[in-house]
């Protein structure tokens, strides 16, 4: 399984961006899809995920502003992002946990700025 993330970018606060994160093969047992996000010299923090069972989890620095979901015909997870923030500028990263595996995507670079 290869993860490949797109729709990144330069966008001004309180504009939006959706991230997409399409997997080249089946991911459809996976128990858990997310976005992470990481700034030069920190840790990998999670933003958001989604399970099997549609439960989904929201850093509080994004809850009510940032939307996951999946479409699992097209093995593609996407993440909304809404009301943008200067501090939301960062590398996100996709993740899928499958059978017990885990796999990340390149990372794709939102910047916030005005």
């Amino acid at each position: 399984v290869q993860l490949q993330a797109s729709g990144g970018g330069l966008v001004q606060p309180g504009g939006s961006l959706r991230l997409s994160c399409a997997a080249s093969g089946s991911i459809f047992g996976a128990d858990i899809r997310a976005w992470y996000r990481q700034a030069p010299g920190e840790q990998r923090d999670l933003v958001a995920s989604i399970t099997s069972g549609s439960r989904t989890n929201y850093a509080d620095s994004v809850k009510g502003r940032f939307t996951i979901s999946r479409d699992i015909a097209k093995n593609t997870v996407y993440l909304q992002m809404n009301s943008l923030r200067l501090e939301d500028t960062d590398a996100y990263y996709c993740y899928v946990r499958l059978r017990g595996r885990e796999y990340w995507g390149q990372g794709t670079l939102v910047t916030v700025s005005s």
